[in-house]
């Protein structure tokens, strides 16, 4: 008996409580956390101060989280775990790094706070999220792009707050100007945050596709120490000397250079999932899975939007969104039975095949029907 076959058998309560119950009260919970950080750190302040604040940390986000939405396009992530992932950087990761940022400042001084305390709790209550998919939701880990995209977005919330109360404190202070905050973390930085956690996210994207527990358990810490290591040093250069000239030197010598290699790391990945799903189209029409003569309307992003657009255009938006639903399901295929194979396993013995068997042919069949009653 397969594991949908045990789902189906558990009672209709049970299900609604595990799929529906317990991921909307963990957002819930999470959200709440973002209101309760804003509310300890800017809660004196004016709520004009609040939303002008609001709206300059809005304004990086978008461009963060738009540029990772790209990278996933091949096959998009579920809505609610990149939901999940935005909001639990933005609230408990920041809630729990205000707490023990905090209470480190108070025991040990700002600078051991910042340059310690920060870097270190802060990257491991970021990368807790990603190590929780990795044991608990490791099949919605593909590989390097899917744990690049959780981090970022994962990085992205907890910046988005994190202005806010910079922001915030600058706006509301005469010696602070918050348009130069804002430049420096919104226009030269706001990969900053994404660009430390990154290296836990490929660490994570890699332990994905490992059958080795050792694996499981090394990498992520290899990922974490990467990533506050190189917080610590962002962190510190700020206050190494009053002129700045430290902070300038980190970021040209250190940070663009890195950011320009992730940057690579991840268009480069995006290509080699064109490839991976490239490669298995022909293997899937001589299983009878697809068709022949969608090999070249799948194969690759451009036409894969031609297709919808075309759709979209002769048979209206839902004919579009079940061409989309197909074209995810034999991606996610794809990915499935190239891992399977690296793993020298049995393809038929995985649950997971069979789900996504259905899954391609019930997308197909009904894009079939909404173009056949197009027409």
């Amino acid at each position: 008996m397969t594991t949908t076959d045990l789902a189906a058998h558990q009672p209709w309560s049970r299900q609604q409580r595990r799929r529906v119950f317990w991921p909307v009260l963990g957002l819930v919970a999470a959200a709440a956390c973002s209101v309760a950080v804003v509310g300890l750190a800017v809660g004196d302040l004016a709520p004009s101060t609040v939303a002008t604040a609001t709206l300059f940390a809005l304004l990086p986000v978008v461009v963060v989280v738009g540029a990772f939405l790209w990278l996933d396009r091949w096959e998009p992530e579920p809505g609610r775990t990149m939901l999940a992932a935005f909001l639990w950087g933005g609230g408990v990761a920041t809630l729990g790094a205000l707490l023990v940022n905090s209470l480190v400042a108070v025991t040990y001084g700002d600078y051991t706070s910042s340059v310690v305390s920060a870097p270190f709790a802060e990257e491991a209550l970021k990368g807790a999220f990603l190590v929780g998919l990795l044991w608990w939701r490791r099949d919605e880990l593909d590989g390097l792009v899917d744990g690049i995209v959780y981090a970022g977005l994962v990085a992205a919330g907890f910046a988005f707050v994190e202005n806010i109360l910079y922001l915030g404190r600058a706006f509301d202070t005469a010696s602070i100007d918050g348009y130069t905050v804002f430049v420096v973390r919104g226009i030269f930085s706001p990969f900053a945050h994404p660009l430390f956690t990154v290296f836990i996210g490929i660490a994570v994207g890699l332990a994905a596709g490992r059958r080795s527990v050792a694996a499981r358990l090394f990498l992520p810490v290899v990922g974490y120490l990467l990533a506050a290591g190189l917080h610590a040093l962002w962190n510190a250069s700020a206050l190494w000397d009053d002129d700045g000239s430290g902070f300038i030197a980190v970021y040209v010598i250190v940070m663009v250079p890195l950011f320009a290699g992730m940057l690579g790391i991840a268009v480069w990945q995006r290509r080699r999932e064109q490839r991976i799903v490239a490669a298995r189209l022909g293997e899937f029409v001589q299983a009878g899975w697809i068709p022949w003569y969608e090999v070249d309307l799948l194969s690759t992003m451009r036409s894969r939007r031609r297709w919808t657009r075309a759709m979209r255009t002769q048979y209206g938006g839902d004919a579009a969104r079940a061409v989309r639903a197909y074209q995810v399901a034999v991606t996610e295929l794809a990915f499935l039975m190239t891992r399977l194979r690296r793993g020298r396993v049995e393809d038929r013995s995985d649950p997971r095949v069979p789900e996504l068997l259905a899954a391609v042919a019930g997308t197909r069949a009904r894009a079939v029907a909404l173009t056949s009653a197009g027409r």
